[in-house]
C-alpha cells in the first residue's frame, strides 16, 4: 500500500520564534488526536534544528524546502544536503515551481539536487506541473513528463522509491483556483502511467503522488478521493494548525 501524505511547505514565512510556536501546537494537536495518514511539515533551513528538537518524529515528519546542488565548498548562502540531514531533517521539497521559476533552476540543476539528497538519506518531495499556458495549450502531459525525464528518470528503481512526486498545476497555485477533482485524478493518473513505463507497474503502484494547487479543508476530501491522488503538498493552509488538522482529517 502506497503511503498517504499531508505534506506543509511554510515558504518564505514565519519567524523562527513563530514557527516553533506552530510546530509545537501541530506537534501536540496531532499527537492527541493521531493522524490517518503521513504527515510532513517543510519549513526554511533556519527553522530546522529547533523544530527537530521536540517533534514526535513518528508522528510528524521534518522536511526543508530545498536544498543545494552542490556538496560542500564555497558556495556563501547555500545549504546543503548533508546540512539539512544533520539537523534531523527526513524530506527535502525539490523542483517547486517557485524555485524554478524565480531562481532559474533548471532540470540539471534539479537532477543534481536529487542525487545529493538521496545520497544524504534524504526523501524527495519532487514538484512537477504546468503554467495556466502550458494547460491551456493542452500541453500539461508533455510537460510533467518533461520534467520527471529530466530530473528523476535518471535513478534507478530503487532510488526510485525515495521519490515523492507533487503534482502542482502552476495556474491553481495561491491564485485561489483549483483543478476539478476530475482535472487532478486525470493527470495523476497518467502521471503514474509515465512512472509505470520507466520503472515499471509495481513502483508506479508504489509511489505517492501529492496534489499541491489551492488545497484546503473544503475540498480536500473530494480531491483525496480520487484513487491516484495520495495526499497534498499545502501552502497557505500549512500556516495555521486548524486548517491544517482541517486537511489532514480529510484522510479520517
Amino acid at each position: 500500500m502506497r503511503k498517504k501524505i499531508v505534506a506543509g511547505n511554510w515558504k518564505m514565512n514565519m519567524t523562527l520564534q513563530e514557527g516553533i510556536a506552530l510546530a509545537k501546537e501541530l506537534n501536540e494537536t496531532l499527537g492527541a488526536d493521531k493522524p490517518n495518514c503521513g504527515v510532513v511539515i517543510c519549513t526554511p533551513f533556519i527553522h530546522l534544528a529547533s523544530v527537530a528538537q521536540f517533534l514526535n518524529q513518528d508522528i510528524i515528519g521534518l522536511g526543508a524546502e530545498n536544498c543545494a546542488d552542490k556538496e560542500k565548498g564555497a558556495y556563501t548562502g547555500e545549504v546543503s544536503a548533508a546540512m539539512v540531514k544533520s539537523t534531523g531533517a527526513q524530506y527535502v521539497i525539490l523542483g517547486h515551481s517557485e524555485r524554478r521559476e524565480y531562481y532559474a533552476e533548471t532540470p540539471e540543476i534539479l537532477k543534481e539536487k536529487v542525487l545529493l539528497a538521496l545520497k544524504n538519506g534524504l526523501k524527495v518531495i519532487f514538484c512537477i506541473g504546468e503554467s495556466l499556458e502550458e494547460r491551456e495549450a493542452g500541453k500539461q502531459n508533455e510537460v510533467v513528463k518533461a520534467e520527471l525525464e529530466g530530473s528523476v528518470f535518471n535513478l534507478t528503481a530503487e532510488e526510485f522509491k525515495n521519490i515523492i512526486i507533487a503534482y502542482e498545476p502552476i495556474w491553481a497555485i495561491g491564485t485561489g483556483k483549483t483543478a476539478t477533482a476530475e482535472q487532478a485524478e486525470e493527470i495523476h493518473a497518467y502521471i503514474r502511467s509515465v512512472i509505470a513505463g520507466q520503472f515499471g507497474e509495481e513502483v508506479a503502484q508504489d509511489t505517492t503522488i501529492l496534489y499541491g494547487g489551492s488545497c484546503k479543508p473544503s475540498n480536500a476530501k473530494e480531491l483525496f478521493a480520487k484513487p491516484d491522488i495520495d495526499g497534498g503538498l499545502i501552502g497557505g493552509a500549512s500556516l495555521k494548525a486548524a486548517d491544517f488538522k482541517g486537511i489532514i482529517d480529510a484522510w479520517k
